[in-house]
C-alpha cells in the first residue's frame, strides 16, 4: 500500500521496484530522525488547533513506542511499503486508527524527508567532528613526542632538506583545521529547518515553523518554501565537500605511511597484529589498513562531483532525482567514520625509527644548511650555493645534524603546536 495510492490505480511491479530502489535499506538510517520530526510536527499541530490534546498525546505516545523499537533494533520496514516515512504513518494508523491519519496535516512527504535527512546529517556531522578531533589530538601528541627525531624531507620524491617526525605529524594536524572549517560550514548549511515548506509552496494551514525549528534544535529555518526544497542536494553536497577535504588529508597521510613503512624508506613500522601477510612471501608485513584507507578516501573525494551531476540544472521544486543522493552519501559517511577510527588506531601504535640523519643516503639533505651557514658568514647566497654545489660534485661536502638551528615559526625547531591547537579551538567555538 502507498500513501499516495488512489482508487483504481495500480503501479506496475517493475516500475515500483525501480522507483523504490534501495530506499528501504537506506531509510533505516533515517527512522529515528523521522520520528523526531513527526513528534515536533504533532506538537505544532496541537498548538495551532489542528489536533486536540488527546490526539496529540496519543500520536506522541505512538511515536515514542516506535522510537523505542528503532533504538532496540526491532523496527523494520515492511516490504510492501516504499519508505520509512510512509511506513511510520501506516504503523501509527494501524495502532491508533483514524488518529494516525491526522499526522500528515500541514506537511508533504517532501519536507518530511528533507527534515529527517537534515536531522540525520546533523548527527553524523557531529560524529565526524568528534572523530576528526580525536585524530587531531593524537597527531599533536605525536608531534610533541617526536619533535626532536629528524627525518629527511622530500620534494619531487628526491631527498631535499631536513625535516622531523614532529613536523610531519604536526603538518597533518594543522591540515585538519581547514578540514574542520569546511565541516563547520557544512553544519551551518545543514542546520536549517525545512519542515512546514510542504511540497515547496507552503500551506494554507496556520503552521508555526519557528516552533518546530526550536523543538528540533535547528539553528534557524529555511524561510522560503521553494528554497527549502532546493536545499535538497545542496545540503548533501556541502557535507560531501567537507568529507572530501577530510578524505584528501587521510589519503595523503596514508600514502606517506605506505612509503615510510616500505623497506626502502624504513622510517616507521607497526606491530605485526596490525599488518597483513602474503600467501607466497613469508617475510611480508603489508600496510593493508592504510592502503584501504587511501582507496576509500579517494572514492569519497568523488562524492561532491557525483552530487553536483545528480542535481545539476534541476528546475526549482522537488524531483525524484534527489532520492539517489542517499545512496551516494549515506554509505560514504560510515566509511569515513571507519577510516578516521582506523587511522587513530594505527597511528596510536606507530613505531618511529631513530637515527635516520646518520644514514649516508641522506647526507645531502643538509646542503641547504651548509649554504645558509656560509651566507651567515657573509658570503652572498649565489656564491655560497655554487661553493656547496662544487663540494657535492667533488665529494668534499660534510655537515652534521648537530649544527641545525631552525627557529622561525613552523620550522623543525619551532613547531608552534600550541598555536595550532588554539586555531582549532577557534573553529570549534563556532559549533
Amino acid at each position: 500500500m502507498k500513501l499516495w495510492a488512489k482508487e483504481g490505480m495500480e503501479v506496475a511491479s517493475k516500475v515500483e521496484a525501480f522507483t523504490v530502489g534501495a530506499d528501504r535499506e537506506l531509510d533505516m538510517r533515517l527512522a529515528k530522525c523521522d520520528v523526531l520530526g513527526s513528534r515536533a510536527h504533532v506538537a505544532m499541530l496541537e498548538s495551532v488547533g489542528l489536533l486536540s490534546k488527546e490526539e496529540a498525546r496519543s500520536l506522541t505516545r505512538g511515536l515514542n513506542d516506535i522510537l523505542g523499537e528503532i533504538i532496540e533494533g526491532t523496527f523494520n520496514i515492511d516490504e510492501g511499503c516504499e519508505d520509512v516515512h510512509s511506513y511510520i504513518e501506516m504503523v501509527l494508523t494501524e495502532r491508533l486508527g483514524s488518529t494516525g491519519k491526522r499526522i500528515h496535516s500541514g506537511r508533504s512527504r517532501n519536507d518530511q524527508v528533507a527534515t529527517a535527512i537534515k536531522l540525520y546529517l546533523k548527527e553524523e556531522v557531529a560524529c565526524i567532528r568528534d572523530g576528526l578531533l580525536r585524530l587531531f589530538q593524537l597527531l599533536q601528541e605525536l608531534s610533541e613526542k617526536y619533535k626532536d627525531q629528524l627525518m629527511p624531507g622530500y620534494t619531487h620524491m628526491q631527498v631535499a632538506m631536513p625535516s622531523s617526525f614532529g613536523l610531519w605529524f604536526g603538518g597533518y594536524a594543522e591540515s585538519l583545521i581547514d578540514d574542520m572549517e569546511l565541516l563547520t560550514a557544512a553544519k551551518t548549511i545543514i542546520d536549517k529547518n525545512p519542515l512546514g515548506s510542504g511540497a515547496g509552496y507552503g500551506s494554507s494551514f496556520p503552521l508555526n515553523r519557528k516552533m518546530t525549528t526550536d523543538l528540533l534544535g535547528f539553528n534557524t529555518l529555511n524561510y522560503n518554501s521553494i528554497y527549502a526544497q532546493m536545499s535538497r542536494g545542496k545540503s548533501e553536497r556541502a557535507m560531501g565537500v567537507a568529507m572530501a577535504a577530510i578524505s584528501n588529508t587521510l589519503s595523503r597521510l596514508s600514502m606517506d605511511v605506505c612509503l615510510f613503512n616500505s623497506q626502502n624508506f624504513a622510517f616507521v613500522s607497526f606491530p605485526k597484529e596490525l599488518t597483513t601477510g602474503s600467501s607466497i612471501m613469508p617475510h611480508k608485513r603489508n600496510p593493508d589498513v592504510f592502503e584501504l584507507i587511501r582507496a576509500e578516501c579517494n572514492r569519497i573525494q568523488a562524492i561532491p562531483n557525483e552530487l553536483t551531476l545528480l542535481t545539476n540544472n534541476l528546475p526549482s521544486g522537488y524531483h525524484r532525482d534527489y532520492q539517489m543522493s542517499k545512496g551516494i552519501l549515506f554509505p560514504a559517511i560510515s566509511e569515513l567514520k571507519d577510516c578516521l577510527d582506523m587511522v587513530v588506531l594505527m597511528l596510536g601504535n606507530i613505531c618511529i625509527h631513530e637515527h635516520l640523519s646518520g644514514d649516508s643516503r641522506y647526507k645531502y639533505v643538509f646542503t641547504v644548511e651548509r649554504v645558509h651557514g656560509l651566507v651567515q658568514e657573509g658570503i652572498p647566497f649565489r656564491e655560497a650555493y655554487r661553493q656547496v654545489g662544487k663540494e657535492v660534485e667533488d665529494g668534499s661536502f660534510h655537515f652534521t645534524s648537530e649544527s641545525l638551528d631552525h627557529v622561525h615559526e613552523g620550522s623543525i625547531g619551532n613547531l608552534c603546536n600550541a598555536d595550532i591547537r588554539l586555531e582549532m579551538e577557534k573553529v570549534l567555538r563556532k559549533w
